[in-house]
């Protein structure tokens, strides 16, 4: 049977919820759901507030937009990224600055961080990889030394801690994707998340086409808004979910253990890294090879095509996509996402499933050796 790279782990909890919301959650109750989960998600996190989106991507729009980005400002974020968290900043008008990654994270670099900030710089968006958590200490520091706040881009991050604080609690604000390939799901969707008061309530406005909160005019927009707002049967899945978040976060990190003991002891072979006080959210066990070994993405995706195994590439440098034409290319993001592969990681997996991945990468290897 094929392995795919991962799908969501739903029980009979998941379908209880479900089914409930779309029995009964409509007229007085058609928020029920909605607000229960994102009073739990504040909970779980640590946040004063959350708001539940449509996307993550939704959710970061509507984050800058708050914040007043706008055309001539310029917003700081890593090269290695999916379009997802560049788009927002190119839709307000504001330009995407460009920095290279840690080439033992694959997250943001402080150190280039700093070197590109101007007086134009907005913000700063670090992007929690696959589970693995930016230097946020350093991030932050940044942030205060210029007076530029730091967002956490958490799409990839659910159960990641940074010495005792959750992925997605640390910055101005944070943003969480609940895609069907995350690690917990509401099919599509997001999170908003932040402890700064007046940033939640305009950003809840922006969610709802900008009508504001004790708006007595029934109908009436205060300003020009978005809609980014999540279902309420969306959210009856995200419940059942978050019930069982521990449950789902250990079992990701179970998995990206045993890849550890079966592939940690191959020389030039790097794995997610959990350094000391730091939790890896595990979402998306990634292999990153050393260039003498000469085991290239092509390589990696052809030999996973034989084997029946749905691999998937490492994110592509933003540089390199036709939208950012002009941008150069930031050594370590291009060099890095030329020898990489994702492994799969979903919950039903079984210790032969992940022997089976891990045989093709030993096969390699040896192969790279001889």
């Amino acid at each position: 049977m094929r392995i795919q790279y991962t799908k969501p782990s739903i029980t009979e909890l998941e379908v209880e919820y479900v089914t409930d919301a779309a029995r009964t959650g409509w007229g007085e109750q058609c928020y029920a759901y909605l607000q229960r989960f994102e009073a739990a998600f504040k909970t779980y996190l640590g946040s004063d507030y959350a708001i539940a989106t449509s996307s993550c991507t939704g959710a970061m729009h509507m984050g800058l937009a708050a914040l007043g980005i706008g055309e001539g400002d310029e917003v700081i974020l890593a090269d290695t990224n999916w379009i997802a968290t560049a788009a927002p900043v190119l839709h307000l008008n504001a330009t995407p600055m460009l920095v290279d990654i840690l080439p033992d994270s694959w997250c943001l670099d402080p150190a280039q961080v700093e070197a590109a900030i101007t007086p134009r710089t907005r913000a700063i968006i670090a992007t929690h990889l696959y589970g693995n958590l930016c230097e946020m200490q350093a991030l932050l520091a940044i942030g205060e030394r210029y007076g530029v706040p730091v967002i956490e881009d958490a799409a990839e991050a659910i159960g990641a801690v940074y010495h005792g604080r959750r992925a997605g609690s640390m910055g101005r604000f944070g943003v969480f994707s609940f895609h069907g390939t995350k690690t917990m799901t509401t099919g599509e969707g997001g999170m908003f998340v932040t402890s700064d008061r007046a940033l939640y309530e305009q950003v809840l406005a922006l969610s709802n086409h900008g009508r504001v909160a004790g708006q007595s005019k029934q109908f009436w927009p205060d300003v020009l808004g978005f809609k980014y707002k999540m279902s309420n049967v969306q959210a009856a899945l995200g419940c059942a979910q978050l019930q069982r978040i521990d449950e789902l976060t250990a079992r990701k990190q179970e998995i990206l253990r045993t890849y550890r003991e079966l592939l940690g002891d191959l020389p030039g072979v790097a794995l997610n890294p959990e350094p000391a006080g730091v939790t890896n959210g595990a979402w998306m066990p990634t292999a990153v090879f050393a260039a003498a070994l000469n085991i290239t993405r092509e390589r990696l995706q052809e030999r996973f095509k034989l084997a029946d195994i749905d691999a998937r590439v490492f994110f592509y440098p933003l540089s390199e996509l036709p939208m950012f034409e002009g941008y150069v290319a930031k050594p370590i993001a291009a060099d890095v996402a030329g020898r990489a592969i994702n492994l799969p990681s979903f919950h039903d997996m079984t210790r032969s499933d992940i022997e089976r991945v891990s045989q093709v990468i030993i096969e390699l290897h040896r192969e790279a050796q001889a």
